[in-house]
């Protein structure tokens, strides 16, 4: 028989010559768009911006104004790469591969700090060089914490739901990672990863109680750290009134305050913000928001807070379906993804308008910085890939004739693998 003949007696097929494929031919991929443009969008932004507030400080350091500009367009190659190959990776190999991945990345912050080895800057040793890209572990391990307790989280969801044990198990690894990076040191991204691996264990169903009980513990360790940290300590008290010591350790915050006023409410114009000269320390860093505040004001501001949020939203909007198709790894590294990015925008909006002590934590997919921006892009990528089996197994669902939605129908999205879980 041939193959019409086939598809004139099964019109409802879902093999891969049938009549409704062959008419999907040409169309664009499904993906969610909106995701994948406003990530465009915030990246190509980004780029302007750090053009923008870094070329003075270029001149002057390094002799050539477009310095950062060139590492930077390096860096957003490499991470639409890295992005791009994460979209082609099926979603059932984060969910094999996850504990070796977590502890690929603890071997890469032992790496960081060993003589000789790792790479220091302002007094910080986090980075291990590689030619022309210097690899910061810590960014790594981020991403790789979520893919790994998602993963656990699938594989003992009754542990975890039912004893203290399931609950303590993934916070040994968690707590030898933070004290490898605290050793960098870089408070802000241990923080910022273990209060996204603590979302996903309330997520994941751990007990009310033991959520408050380790949410208590980790907060007075926290703490701690800063009190008896004297330059923590400074950060934490002079950000309350950085104009008691505008000269001095409130410089920085109190530059990027005169920033925001300068920029009121439409800005002073792209190109046209002052702090950037020399006033404003890591003004295509960490500050880069208060650079966005001067030359596009407080209208530019809110545009790039709600693009932020409109990635967050998509990212749950995404977990939520999965976990609706009874993929439960999906769901969860959908729901991380987008707690991580999230809170590390709030810290560092927080940093740059003054709700928050200063921490050195970069702008997702705006600030200078290859590795912020690189994990980033993967994490869209991953997205877009879970979204896009998503719509495919409902797809499919739908052309076989059966349910729409369900973990049988992941099958037939990933490689024909029955990799699903009843």
């Amino acid at each position: 028989m041939s193959t019409q003949d086939y598809d004139s007696q099964h019109p409802d097929s879902v093999g891969p010559l049938n009549a409704a494929q062959r008419r999907r031919q040409g169309r664009l991929p499904e993906l969610d768009y909106g995701l994948l443009l406003c990530a465009i969008g915030l990246t190509a932004f980004g780029f302007i911006m750090v053009s923008s507030a870094s070329l003075a400080v270029a001149h002057s350091e390094y002799g050539s104004p477009f310095y950062f500009v060139i590492r930077h367009g390096f860096a957003v190659t490499l991470a639409t790469i890295a992005a791009a190959v994460c979209f082609v990776v099926p979603v059932r190999w984060w969910e094999r591969a996850g504990l070796m991945l977590f502890l690929v990345g603890l071997a890469m912050l032992v790496v960081v700090l060993i003589p000789g080895l790792g790479r220091s800057a302002g007094g910080a040793t986090r980075w291990i060089p590689l030619g022309a890209f210097n690899l910061q572990s810590s960014e790594f391990v981020k991403f790789f914490a979520v893919i790994y307790v998602s993963g656990y989280l699938v594989r003992h969801q009754a542990e975890v739901a039912g004893s203290v044990l399931g609950f303590v198990r993934p916070m040994i690894l968690m707590v030898v990672a933070s004290a490898l990076i605290l050793a960098e040191p870089d408070f802000g991204t241990t923080a910022v990863m273990l209060a996204t691996v603590m979302g996903l264990l309330f997520l994941g169903g751990v007990p009310a109680i033991n959520f408050a009980v380790s949410t208590g513990v980790m907060g007075v360790a926290l703490a701690a750290l800063v009190v008896f940290e004297p330059y923590r300590w400074a950060r934490m008290t002079n950000f309350i009134d950085p104009f008691a010591d505008p000269f001095d350790k409130g410089f920085q915050l109190s530059q990027a305050l005169i920033a925001f006023g300068r920029g009121e409410w439409l800005g002073v114009g792209l190109g046209h913000g002052i702090q950037k000269q020399h006033f404003l320390p890591e003004a295509h860093t960490d500050f880069l928001m208060a650079v966005v505040g001067e030359e596009f004001g407080f209208v530019g501001v809110v545009l790039v807070i709600l693009a932020l949020a409109y990635v967050v939203w998509r990212a749950f909007s995404i977990g939520g379906r999965a976990h609706r198709q009874g993929d439960l790894f999906a769901a969860y590294v959908a729901h991380g993804l987008g707690l991580g990015l999230g809170l590390q925008a709030f810290i560092n909006i927080g940093v740059n308008v003054g709700l928050l002590p200063t921490k050195g934590l970069t702008m997702p997919f705006l600030s200078y910085g290859s590795n912020s921006l690189i994990v980033a892009l993967m994490a869209v990528g991953v997205l877009l890939r879970i979204d896009r089996t998503l719509r495919l197994a409902v797809r499919d669902g739908n052309a076989a004739g059966g349910p729409a939605s369900g973990p049988a129908t992941w099958a037939t999205v990933e490689g024909g693998v029955p990799w699903a879980r009843a």
